[in-house]
């Protein structure tokens, strides 16, 4: 059963807020260049190859969770982020529109509650920075208990950065002893909350009566079609499936592939560094991820393929970089069609496209609605067959889904680590979470010259029909 919050725990939450409102008030006349100049900062000190790789490594070493080699990888987006949050507008006028007569003033949203999660102790504390610094917000960080330190350490390295340029530090403040009561009534005081974490944080975000931004959960399905390149296929499938040992919600975990070229496919994958399990040791994997009740075992959470095994109770090569078990059944039941944490891949085979798409839809019935999938074909028309027939956000082509969803160098998608999966996932939004989530906007509207359609134009076929 919760306990309930302290005294001391209040205390602490309503001193933090109340410094993050004088430090608001302390830079509240700062302009565009200079905000800017606090980002550039931020992205650097945090950013940096050296400060980065430290407290990323320091990251998995605390929570047991992800790979020390593969999570400095996601330091490049602390660079995307930068790009996008540099090249908007945050202060004072943010856009005009002089045919319609509109100038909007962007403002700040107040103070953020920020919950980090266990696998991104490193990287959400400065994407989220950049962005509220940018349209001087304050945020108060509450980390997972797992990955406190170095969320504490990530935040400290932010601080320094305001200070050194005559910033107010206290922009950023991180909670340093975590509980469920102290996050629950942060995010009942501050302004906002972004909740990028479990379904009970989120869930616990909408439920405190303060705006919330929140993400859901992933089950990434790739389609590969008959015309896929498969050499590519295979090898964005492992970059994806194998970045942070599958820590990430957008990891490729299901494999929708042609049975034209499943074969070839199953090949290139292992040629990848695939395993792929017998009936026997995919009974055993089973029983690795999943408890008696159906919940996922935290023990072999985004781990080495060769660990998973050996919890199973098998060995697998040490070459090995991920696990594959072949799939037919879709549902809950079948727990392998369903989010897996873990360097874990199912693959399923399809007889024509409309099988593809049953099978898509399917699997997110099970779980991931909301968040994102894939697919790999060069048929424009498959593209956007399964763009219309799947319930997510969010479809890659032709790309790693876990480099790929939440912003890459070489797509459009806005820079982020916290992807909003809309209404199919219980959340306000089913975008990237970036720039403009963390204003206000006030609209000035002046007059024009009136833009009315006649009744004729408006109703069409129907003005002027008999009336009920």
């Amino acid at each position: 059963m919760a306990r309930d919050l302290t005294p001391d725990e209040k205390a602490t939450a309503d001193a933090m807020l109340a410094r993050a409102r004088t430090a608001m008030d302390d830079m509240s006349d700062y302009t565009q260049e200079q905000v800017d100049r606090l980002a550039q900062a931020l992205g650097w000190n945090c950013g940096n190859e050296e400060t980065f790789v430290r407290i990323a490594q320091m990251g998995v070493d605390e929570s047991g969770i992800g790979d020390r080699a593969g999570r400095v990888g996601k330091r490049g987006k602390i660079l995307g982020v930068l790009r996008d949050a540099l090249r908007g507008k945050s202060v004072g006028i943010i856009e005009e529109d002089p045919e319609k007569g509109l100038t909007k003033i962007g403002k700040p949203a107040g103070v953020i509650a920020s919950l980090i999660p266990t696998t991104n102790p490193e990287l959400t504390p400065p994407v989220t920075g950049i962005y509220a610094i940018k349209c001087k917000d304050a945020v108060i960080f509450s980390p997972h208990p797992r990955a406190a330190k170095t969320t504490f350490e990530m935040v400290r390295v932010m601080r320094e950065t305001l200070a050194k340029l005559g910033a107010p530090r206290d922009m950023f403040q991180c909670v340093e002893t975590p509980s469920i009561p102290l996050t629950n009534y942060l995010m009942s005081i501050c302004d906002l909350t972004m909740a990028t974490g479990g379904k009970p944080m989120v869930q616990a975000a909408y439920s405190s009566g303060k705006p919330a931004y929140g993400v859901g959960a992933g089950n990434a399905t790739m389609v590969i079609d008959a015309d896929a390149d498969v050499a590519e296929a295979a090898m964005n499938s492992r970059i994806s499936k194998t970045s942070d040992f599958g820590s990430g919600c957008s990891a490729d975990g299901n494999l929708i592939i042609s049975e034209n070229i499943y074969d070839e496919m199953k090949a290139a994958l292992i040629s990848e560094g695939g395993y792929l399990c017998n009936a026997d040791e995919k009974a055993l994997l089973a029983g690795a991820l999943w408890k008696e009740d159906g919940g996922r075992r935290i023990e072999t959470v985004a781990i080495a393929a060769q660990d998973i095994a050996t919890f199973a109770g098998f060995t697998i090569p040490d070459d090995r970089k991920f696990i594959m078990v072949e799939q037919e059944a879709i549902g809950k039941e079948h727990k392998f069609s369903g989010e897996k944490l873990s360097v874990t891949m199912a693959l399923y085979k399809f007889t024509n496209f409309e099988d593809a798409k049953a099978k898509v839809r399917a699997i997110y019935e099970v779980g991931g609605k909301g968040h994102s999938c894939g697919i790999y074909s060069f048929n424009e028309d498959h593209i956007l067959q399964h763009a219309m027939n799947a319930p997510v956000s969010r479809i890659m082509v032709r790309q790693p889904q876990s480099k790929a969803n939440a912003g890459a160098f070489n797509n459009g998608m806005p820079m982020t680590s916290s992807l909003g999966c809309g209404v199919w996932g219980g959340n306000v939004t089913n975008e990237n979470v970036s720039l403009k989530h963390y204003m206000n906007v006030t609209w000035v509207a002046r007059p024009i010259a009136e833009d009315r359609p006649s009744d004729a134009e408006l109703f069409g076929e129907f003005y002027n029909t008999e009336v009920m």
